[in-house]
């Protein structure tokens, strides 16, 4: 005989042939012949290397656990006092009774929806189980279930659980987006070969036809514009070309406005940003500029010639009919000459002043 004690937070199995014989709960107890003890702190999860359903035919014991059994289409929430304590997987789990206050929670998961019934702060906690979906405030998502369009998502988290079912999304932005269209070399109708950059301003307005109904709309759009420039530029001159830039957007978003409805898409905006001309052409054109402006500045000076030589000949006219016009005007050339010399010395006869005098005398 051997004397044991179990203390308050204990429970021992009284064994026997391997085999658990009684329980024995918080007091002081006699051990026969051939038993042990062994002892389970009621603080710990619940381990045992015992049948629980063969334990549970032992007197005493259905009243010390609590037996949760979880299907295979479900998972188990357990609750410590009010405060997620763990999830469960499907099985039987077994708890201890009495420290602590536990409420247990089942959920099916064989559908994909998350129930209100939980809250949403716990679907960090059960990530195992639950599926993440983010659709940032830009954009939008198509959501399929095993293949099969369901509906659109807007901005926001979803989640839902993981199951057999297949779940995909597919996002757009839907912010306005620009589309470069670069080094596009054409040739115009009078066979000079030239590179242009396009720009294109667009947003997604129907999700559904630019995901769903087509296939890649974005490279469609690029191919689509490429095209509405090369058929429109190959009618046109060069110079037709350069004088009607701003025709030229005007008639691609007239020529791609049905197509581009078919793509979910809306254009607000496109302009021609470059026209890059080969090195022979860009050398005569830069001629042609210069002798442009050499014919103008030679306009210029030409009437500035003629101008003058008109001012020079209405002098001459009011000088021969102005005789004191004309004596005003030899002083000023003698004025001007004489501010140009600093002394003067006459040598000679009276004769020079007398023709000095004149000059002055009338």
């Amino acid at each position: 005989m051997k004397r044991v004690t179990i203390n308050t937070n204990e429970v021992g199995f009284v064994v026997k042939n391997n085999a658990v014989v009684r329980i024995l709960t918080a007091g002081k107890y006699w051990l026969g012949f051939g038993e042990n003890i062994q002892r389970y702190d009621m603080a710990k999860p619940f381990h045992t290397p015992y049948d629980v359903d063969v334990l549970l035919q032992i007197s005493g014991f259905s009243e010390l656990v609590e037996v949760v059994d979880v299907l295979d289409h479900e998972i188990g929430i357990v609750y410590a006092n009010g405060n997620f304590k763990q999830s469960l997987a499907s099985g039987r789990h077994v708890f201890w009774k009495g420290l602590q206050k536990l409420t247990f929670q089942k959920e099916d998961i064989s559908t994909i929806e998350v129930s209100n019934s939980i809250d949403k702060n716990l679907l960090e906690k059960l990530a195992f189980y639950v599926r993440q979906y983010k659709i940032e405030p830009s954009e939008k998502g198509l959501l399929f279930v095993d293949g099969a369009f369901v509906n659109v998502l807007e901005a926001g988290t979803y989640y839902w659980w993981k199951n057999s079912t297949t779940i995909a999304v597919t996002q757009a932005d839907i912010r306005l987006t620009t589309m470069e269209i670069v080094g596009q070399e054409i040739l115009t109708k009078d066979k000079a070969q030239i590179r242009i950059n396009f720009s294109v301003q667009y947003q997604v307005v129907d999700i559904i036809k630019s995901l769903l109904e087509n296939k890649d709309f974005e490279k469609q759009l690029y191919t689509l514009m490429q095209l509405a420039l090369r058929s429109y530029i190959g009618q046109l001159t060069l110079d037709e070309l350069m004088e009607n830039k701003s025709a030229l957007n005007e008639h691609i978003l007239a020529e791609v406005e049905s197509q581009v409805e078919l793509l979910g898409v809306k254009i607000f905006n496109s302009g021609l940003k470059d026209v890059i001309l080969p090195g022979d052409i860009r050398e005569i054109m830069n001629q042609v500029l210069v002798a442009e402006k050499r014919a103008q500045a030679n306009i210029i000076t030409r009437r500035e010639e003629t101008a003058s030589a008109r001012s020079l000949l209405n002098t001459a006219k009011l000088m021969e009919e102005n005789g004191m016009l004309f004596k005003l005007k030899e002083m000023e050339y003698v004025e001007k000459i004489a501010e140009k010399i600093n002394s003067i010395s006459v040598s000679g006869n009276g004769q020079i002043v007398d023709q000095l005098k004149q000059l002055f005398v009338k």
